[in-house]
């Protein structure tokens, strides 16, 4: 197959000059995505991985603007994409196209297939946790390289959620100024210190495009990945901001403890997005682990 070409797309956000190419994947189910390559034009990587990343509740491929405007993008063939009802991916309103496991396993698995991704590392954030877990438990990780599962989501208890989950359920909410208003409550829980307002709204932009009915139908379906976790392989770094209040830190606790060989890398002053707040540790520890599964998948 030859890569599928795109179209360049530049952009400047919060300072960051951007180019990627920008692709459409189609789901087994109709439901078309976006997503983006971030090779960087003319220039050769360093290294022979590529690392998927895929992004939480309410985001989109914007939460990884200090990964795709670092290095990163020269080492690394990086590639991001809006999950169903996300950014500019297809947003349908039926309930079905979010409660089914096979179906997030489904896009993750288009997207790997449609784009050539070849045994990706995969970065897990937040919500992405359930996405990927799902995606392992139709698929397994034969296709991977290895997983980072950031601030992820891999059951949901009560000893392991924090008090800015009533957010989440009030983003949901059909009048537009409530959920809005829950929104940017959101947003601010996901850091232990202020955004610049330049961010802050660069966020907020991209949050809003996810409609509440969408936010309600990601809520609230059933958890059950033990099993999953116990079956996973491959190296896997469980990243978690110690501040974070919407997955406590009894989160990571509990995947790492499930998935055989897993570490943990803890983030003591940051919250839900250390990859947002502790940028240079984060893409740095990132590369590391990357080499390290790298060399494992090549054995």
């Amino acid at each position: 197959m030859t890569r599928l070409p795109g179209t360049t797309t530049r952009a400047r956000v919060c300072g960051r000059e951007l180019c990627y190419r920008a692709l459409t994947v189609e789901d087994p189910d109709g439901v078309r995505v976006a997503a983006q390559d971030w090779s960087v034009p003319g220039e050769s990587r360093r290294e022979p991985i590529s690392v998927l990343f895929l992004h939480g509740f309410s985001q989109s491929h914007g939460a990884w603007l200090n990964q795709v405007a670092s290095s990163l993008a020269t080492d690394f063939r990086l590639v991001t994409f809006d999950l169903r009802g996300h950014g500019e991916s297809d947003k349908p309103a039926e309930p079905h196209f979010y409660r089914e496991p096979e179906r997030w396993a489904g896009e993750v698995a288009a997207v790997i297939d449609q784009l050539e991704i070849e045994r990706p590392l995969v970065v897990a954030w937040s919500y992405a946790g359930r996405v990927i877990l799902d995606y392992l438990g139709v698929h397994g990780d034969g296709a991977l390289a290895g997983l980072v599962m950031v601030n992820a989501s891999s059951r949901a208890d009560p000893e392991v959620l924090g008090p800015a989950g009533q957010y989440l359920r009030r983003m949901t909410d059909p009048d537009p100024a409530t959920s809005a208003q829950a929104t940017r409550d959101l947003l601010q829980a996901c850091v232990a210190r202020p955004l610049p307002q330049q961010e802050f709204e660069y966020m907020l932009g991209y949050n809003m495009k996810v409609p509440a009915g969408v936010r309600a139908n990601l809520v609230g379906r059933p958890t059950q990945y033990g099993a999953v976790l116990r079956s996973v392989r491959v190296p896997t770094l469980v990243v978690h901001g110690a501040r974070d209040p919407i997955n406590l830190p009894a989160m990571a606790a509990y995947t790492a403890s499930e998935i055989p060989g897993a570490r943990v890398s803890l983030y003591d002053e940051d919250a839900h997005m250390p990859f947002w707040e502790s940028a240079q540790r984060f893409n740095a520890e990132l590369a590391q682990f990357a080499r390290t599964a790298s060399s494992r998948a090549a054995r």
